[in-house]
């Protein structure tokens, strides 16, 4: 079985995953709590153990080994509040007396330091004890000294520590949840911030997302902006590109209608080829503004080499101009790649090298770099040029500086529009002695 195969609240997956991950390390850290506490009320206890066999040991030896002349019985019990056992060739004493099935069998024994003795049932002595037990010699007399603690009284005080540990660890994971349940919601703020954006945006109170989102959900809010920005232009140019088809069609499909609906005017050849001329304008316009209507505009993702593009084009355009010439001039590395559609890139270098090709008397040179790390092209001719109070006019959809030249004004218009569209610069210069300067900026 796949987890969260399905997409679910997020909401949702961060308290599934949140909650248990919690409750988990919480319940990790009572059980080592409880390890630890058992370790080390071990080592305390077998500590002072260990230091009162020292203490009588020395007490032992500065008797010179006679265990009866010992000042024991309740001053050890009041002193240590621990049992004891001794025993010596001659004498074996146990305190308190209620311990000797516990401790006696001890004395016996061949190992040293700390025994535990659990579950056993003897009247007046506890079940579970912790003994040290050391064996010495004293002028070559064999001594053995066990002192022993009742663990069990311990361990019913650690028991209840752990206990409590246990209340407290319920208590901070409640804590935990309402920590975690708080911070999602504030985590998630953002999210129904834009959520209730993009409400507005459908009942079309807004035009725009201008949430103030957090950094995490910025480059989102910029790209649905984007989108955005991107529906409208495509719009817009539908719209442009309808109203730009019915105003080039409309005059020649009324010259048409006209002649077609005069029934005394013969058909001569002469007006069969105006017929035709005019039929082709038609289709050149449609097929004009069939080609401004797939630009693509800005879109993410989206790169061409303008090396590879450029070079098909001037090999094709140096087809159709064969008795002029097409450079190109460039320092842009071979895999050099530009954030720009290659249909658009190809309009743009399309209509400007057609251009140039078109006014020019012998050479079109293309340049292309990048300034600032952005596109520049550069496209110059050695043609008539443009005076200069002329080139603000160039680029203006139908406008046609020189009406006795094959063409409609919009090859200009639509790298205008382009270049526009990627917020660009479309900019034209005079050339000296002759000739023009086209250069655009993405």
């Amino acid at each position: 079985m796949k987890l969260f195969s399905k997409p679910s609240s997020v909401k949702g997956t961060l308290l599934a995953l949140l909650l248990p991950a919690g409750i988990g390390l919480m319940a990790l850290a009572w059980v080592v709590h409880g390890l630890l506490l058992d370790r080390m009320s071990r080592d305390f206890v077998e500590s002072r153990l260990k230091d009162e066999v020292a203490f009588l040991e020395h007490q032992i030896r500065q008797a010179g080994g006679a265990v009866d002349s010992l000042n024991t019985g309740d001053y050890f019990q009041e002193v240590f509040h621990h049992a004891f056992a001794i025993r010596s060739p001659s004498e074996t004493l146990i305190s308190p007396s209620a311990w000797q099935p516990l401790l006696a069998p001890l004395l016996t024994m061949d190992s040293e330091g700390s025994v535990r003795i659990q579950g056993a049932e003897f009247s007046g002595a506890p079940s579970d004890i912790l003994a040290y037990r050391k064996a010495f010699m004293v002028d070559g007399t064999p001594i053995v000294v066990i002192v022993s603690e009742d663990f069990g009284a311990l361990k019913r005080s650690q028991t209840e520590l752990h206990a409590w540990t246990a209340v407290v660890s319920v208590l901070l994971i409640l804590l935990l949840v309402g920590v975690i349940w708080i911070g999602i919601n504030l985590a998630m703020r953002p999210v129904v911030s834009i959520k209730g954006a993009l409400t507005r945006l459908q009942d079309g109170e807004i035009s725009r997302i201008g949430v103030r989102a957090p950094e995490e959900f910025r480059p989102l809010v910029q790209q649905l902006n984007q989108l955005l920005d991107s529906l409208d232009h495509r719009l817009e140019r539908s719209r442009d590109a309808l109203a730009n088809l019915s105003h080039s069609v409309k005059t020649p499909i009324s010259a048409l209608r006209q002649i077609l609906e005069d029934t005394e005017r013969p058909l001569d050849a002469s007006l069969r080829q105006q017929m035709a001329s005019r039929l082709s304008d038609i289709d050149t316009q449609l097929e004009a503004e069939m080609r401004r209507s797939r630009f693509a505009g800005p879109q993410v993702g989206k790169s061409a080499n303008p090396l590879t593009q450029a070079r098909d084009l001037l090999w094709m355009l140096g087809r159709l101009y064969p008795d002029k010439s097409f450079e190109l001039a460039s320092s842009l590395p071979e895999d050099c790649r530009w954030a720009i559609e290659e249909h658009d890139l190809n309009e743009i270098l399309g209509n400007l090298l057609d251009n140039a090709g078109k006014w020019s008397d012998s050479f079109v040179e293309l340049s292309l770099e990048e300034v600032s790390g952005k596109p520049w092209i550069s496209v110059i001719d050695d043609g008539p040029g443009v005076p200069e109070q002329e080139l603000a006019k160039l680029g203006q959809r139908g406008v046609r500086l020189d009406e006795q030249t094959p063409g409609h004004g919009l090859g200009l218009a639509i790298v205008q529009d382009i270049v526009g569209r990627y917020g660009g610069r479309l900019g034209f210069a005079a050339r000296t002695p002759a000739g023009l300067h086209v250069q655009v900026t993405l």
